[in-house]
């Protein structure tokens, strides 16, 4: 069982910055997981934003955020953050951290984590 509990969100305006932040507690060393970001807005799917691997070596993100948003992590301290630089409004979602049992899989699949944090509202004002 993992609980994850993110953190950071607000309202900004668009090229503003935002840092998440997610605290996970484990009976697992935190080390053990892949972590990843999802956000979902109002009337759409749940989608990849980005993933990093268990000691933060490699990450992913989606073309859609590339060259904006930074993920790091920190296994001394259980979290993991997303760094969101030059927001725009199209970025207006609530986002969630994830991870999954398996570390195999598609890190980019929303339906393959097992667990998820309750979520922070990011709202991007133009």
């Amino acid at each position: 069982q993992v609980q994850l509990v993110e953190s950071g969100g607000g309202l900004v305006q668009a090229g503003d910055s935002l840092r998440l932040s997610c605290a996970a507690s484990s009976g697992r060393p935190f080390s053990s997981y892949v972590m990843g970001w999802f956000r979902q807005a109002p009337g759409k799917e749940r989608e990849f934003v980005s993933a990093i691997d268990w000691i933060g070596r490699t990450t992913a993100y989606a073309d859609s955020v590339k060259g904006r948003f930074t993920t790091s992590r920190d296994n001394a301290g259980n979290t993991v953050d997303l760094q969101m630089d030059r927001l725009k409004p199209e970025d207006t979602a609530i986002y969630y951290c994830a991870t999954r049992c398996n570390s195999g899989g598609r890190y980019y699949v929303a339906s393959e984590h097992d667990y998820w944090g309750q979520g922070t509202r990011v709202t991007v004002s133009s």
